[in-house]
């Protein structure tokens, strides 16, 4: 018999199309092959009920609760009153809490598990009785708020602002009463700790990793570009505003420069949900916005250069690693590449201005970098392996574990 275990994620771990699902994706197959799991998750796409059955069928039980975005921004409204962050009356549900508190006492379960930091609410009460408790915390998603707050205007920039104080200050009050708060890497553990530094508590990490057999260039055939014509690719949801936020930026300041010397060169938007302003890049020359597709593979195998220019970012960005994964020449400012242990000039190239990204540009087109996708794949598989990563969290889960240095 497997032991029980509760697990809540902010987000149906299922399909594994974007960074956050492909994490808990991953975490849920481990957990499943050793505990019985019991899962309690939110759904915020209509389009994701359709898999409840395949992510069911790996639960113990399972137990989903809808959230509509737009009723959800307007609860979120009440923590201005309460003066708590905005993130967690977005994620408050009382079905999800009295599943909670049921499923706990039906199945004497004393072991819970959290991803993300709103989740870490329904796990609060000292009348659950919960002898471990741990959280995937993933990124400091408070920085991510002040990110934001540095970017958009007034009164955005304040409640921004609020936003990052506020989750910041529940960060570290999650830190204090969970037995561990896991991160996306040890940069990202490391900063935490520089900015909560909180002795009583167990802060780790565990690395994302990457399918390296099917982010392989030998299992993709099939060419979506024109023959002939260079492409520069980006991946991502298209609806997540820091992705939005990285194209609107190279379309506007930086694909003008490489037009001037690359005259055929085209750039391609891959991703599902493009936001109006996404769709309106359509309108420069040489843009091009995909949509959903049903593989990102071949735009990434095809394309002359993946890149990533990412201006707010926390984490991990998965993009990069698929991109590496797939031995292509992988053009990233430094946030974008925060978490992964790659070398500029000879893994990646780093840009961070357009005149960086147009040097970066004329040395792949030049071919001056043969060997780059080659050792980029390399550190891929070296760093970034599921079998590797996960057992942390068993080991932490079952208390067997000293607290791995971050």
């Amino acid at each position: 018999m497997k032991p029980p275990l509760l697990l809540l994620c902010h987000r149906i771990p299922f399909p594994p199309n974007k960074g956050d699902k492909i994490r808990t994706y991953h975490l849920l197959k481990y957990l499943v092959s050793h505990y019985e799991v019991h899962l309690g998750a939110f759904i915020d796409d209509p389009d994701d009920w359709q898999y409840v059955t395949e992510v069911e069928s790996l639960c113990a039980t399972a137990h989903f609760v809808s959230l509509e975005p737009k009723r959800s921004t307007l609860f979120s409204a009440i923590g201005l009153l309460t003066g708590e962050a905005l993130s967690l009356p977005y994620y408050r549900s009382r079905s999800l809490t009295s599943w909670v508190k049921s499923t706990l006492a039906q199945y004497s379960i004393d072991k819970a598990m959290a991803v993300s930091s709103p989740m870490a609410q329904f796990l609060s009460s000292s009348s659950l009785h919960l002898t471990t408790k741990v959280i995937d915390l993933v990124d400091i998603d408070s920085d991510k708020w002040a990110q934001y707050a540095q970017m958009k205007p007034w009164p955005l920039s304040w409640v921004y602002q609020r936003e990052a104080v506020k989750l910041f200050a529940y960060e570290q009050r999650i830190a204090q009463t969970f037995d561990v708060s896991f991160f996306v890497s040890s940069a990202e553990a490391q900063l935490f700790i520089e900015k909560a530094p909180i002795t009583e508590t167990a802060v780790s990490y565990y690395n994302n990793g990457v399918d390296s057999h099917y982010f392989s260039p030998h299992q993709v055939e099939r060419n979506p570009y024109p023959e002939s014509v260079p492409v520069l690719v980006f991946t991502g949801a298209m609806d997540y505003w820091p992705n939005v936020d990285a194209v609107e930026w190279f379309v506007t300041d930086v694909f003008p420069l490489i037009r001037k010397k690359h005259p055929r060169i085209e750039f391609y938007i891959v991703g599902g949900k493009p936001t109006d302003a996404v769709v309106r890049l359509q309108k420069v020359d040489g843009v091009k916005v995909t949509g959903r597709v049903a593989d990102v593979r071949p735009y990434i195998k095809f394309a002359t250069a993946v890149v990533a220019p990412m201006r707010v970012a926390r984490g991990v960005q998965n993009k990069v690693l698929e991109a590496m994964a797939m031995e292509k020449h992988v053009i990233v400012t430094e946030k974008g590449l925060e978490g992964i242990n790659a070398e500029n000039g000879y893994e990646v190239l780093v840009a961070d201005t357009a005149q960086d990204f147009s040097r970066c540009i004329d040395l792949v087109m030049a071919k001056a970098l043969q060997d780059m996708g080659i050792q980029a794949r390399q550190r891929v598989t070296e760093d970034f392996n599921w079998a590797n990563t996960l057992p942390v969290i068993r080991q932490y889960l079952d208390q067997t574990a000293e607290l791995i240095p971050s």
